[in-house]
């Protein structure tokens, strides 16, 4: 039997990692999600994230001060990703999802061989002074790194979704996925709408990778990990909805935290994709579906 402070204490430890879920598929829940692009090189680029922050972070640089940094990068290498995908795939109009889909997958594959090329296999950590330290509340302790996903995640959460649904840039990214022509009418490039959604989620994985490095050590094969992870909280969510991406994250961490409680680690994994499976068969429309 559980008693009822280590189901409360697997909840607490689920909610924290939940947002951590939440922040790095964030930008898989805009170029998946509002762009309907099958963008399954995302977690490679989050991890190519935590190894640029490895390299700022020896200058004496916060790791999350380095994400930031890292952001105007990554946003122009995800402009240049939209950019070959719409000249190769979209612009000729045949089998964009299956071609789409083997092109990130070689993206993926390229950018884990360059890693292991110039960095090996060996994992990678950083140093902060709120690494390897925490909060104590009574007789719970929260790791100020998860703390500190935590309260990025809810940052990234709210600027998005004032973005998205404030702006005219945002609205029109919404909008692109579902109906091209009135956008046009609307006097908006779909293209470069899309170029701008596409560089968006790509310059959130570098803040992302910058967490992910916080939270753990990482290495070049660890986004073979979070694929199915991000999909999850992707396809739970509902697609391209930013709150329902935190709440998915939530359901995840705190599902993934009990079941590693009652049954060990090792079922962790399994359990994004048993939560996939489950809502593409019961709601495939996701909790907040559009």
């Amino acid at each position: 039997m559980f008693s009822a402070d280590l189901i409360f204490e697997a909840v607490l430890f689920g909610i924290l990692l939940g947002c951590f879920y939440a922040a790095v598929s964030l930008g898989l829940s805009v170029a998946f999600g509002l762009l309907d692009v099958p963008y399954v090189a995302h977690p490679a680029l989050l991890i190519l994230g935590s190894y640029f922050t490895f390299l700022l972070c020896k200058t004496g640089l916060d790791p999350i001060v380095c994400g930031v940094l890292l952001m105007p990068v990554f946003y122009v290498i995800g402009i240049g990703f939209y950019r070959f995908y719409y000249e190769t795939f979209e612009k000729r109009s045949t089998e964009t999802g299956v071609r789409g889909l083997a092109f990130f997958f070689g993206m993926a594959f390229i950018i884990e061989v360059c890693l292991i090329l110039f960095f090996g296999v060996d994992q990678r950590t950083v140093a902060a002074s709120y690494i390897g330290s925490s909060l104590e509340i009574g007789d719970y302790r929260f790791p100020y790194r998860m703390l500190v996903a935590f309260g990025i995640a809810l940052v990234l959460t709210v600027i998005l979704t004032i973005y998205f649904s404030k702006t005219f840039n945002g609205r029109a990214i919404k909008a692109v996925g579902q109906d091209e022509g009135a956008l046009r009418l609307m006097g908006a490039n779909p293209v470069k709408i899309k170029q701008l959604a596409f560089g968006i989620a790509t310059a959130i994985n570098a803040l992302a990778g910058a967490m992910l490095i916080i939270v753990g050590p990482v290495e070049p094969s660890m986004d073979r990990i979070y694929i199915g992870r991000t999909f999850c909280v992707v396809v739970l969510a509902g697609l391209g909805s930013m709150s329902g991406t935190l709440v998915a994250g939530l359901v995840l961490g705190i599902a993934e935290s009990v079941v590693m409680m009652a049954f060990g680690a090792s079922w962790a994994p399994a359990v994004s994709f048993g939560l996939l499976l489950l809502m593409l068969g019961v709601r495939p429309q996701g909790l907040f579906g559009r």
